[in-house]
């Protein structure tokens, strides 16, 4: 069957998403809290393109367009993520290069994304797509 990338824009479409999204995310409640959580982040200039076979979406790309003055203007992968089921069929890659195409669109000319320390599937993922690491990422919680 035929997978077609698109943006998932409707709340019915965002809900469609959430069962793929958790498998990145599980820490997110139910799909209340992810539409409500991803409906902020559209209004902050998110978009979350699906990879859909059918009506069921098989792999999401989120991201965004921001600017700082380490990089200039550039597009910020938040979630990348394939359905278990539906890996090793080159979907992650069509989505990170739909959204290059996009931002290639826009006049940006950098994807960055980060990714956790041990995961490291998604490195050799990251590497082999040709992407290669340029600094750590740290944070604190400010409790």
């Amino acid at each position: 069957m035929s997978i077609t990338l698109r943006h998932a824009e409707s709340q019915s479409e965002l809900v469609a998403c959430y069962p793929v999204m958790r498998e990145l995310r599980p820490h997110l409640a139910d799909a209340r809290e992810f539409l409500s959580r991803v409906q902020r982040q559209l209004a902050e200039g998110y978009r979350l393109l699906a990879a859909w076979q059918d009506a069921q979406p098989l792999g999401l790309a989120g991201y965004r367009v921001q600017e700082n003055l380490i990089r200039g203007r550039f597009c910020y992968v938040d979630d990348l993520v394939v359905a278990a089921s539906a890996r090793r069929r080159q979907i992650g890659a069509r989505l990170l290069d739909a959204v290059g195409s996009e931002a290639r669109a826009l006049g940006i000319t950098r994807l960055v994304l980060d990714t956790a320390i041990d995961n490291a599937l998604g490195q050799r993922f990251y590497f082999r797509y040709g992407m290669l690491p340029t600094g750590l990422h740290f944070a604190m919680p400010l409790t």
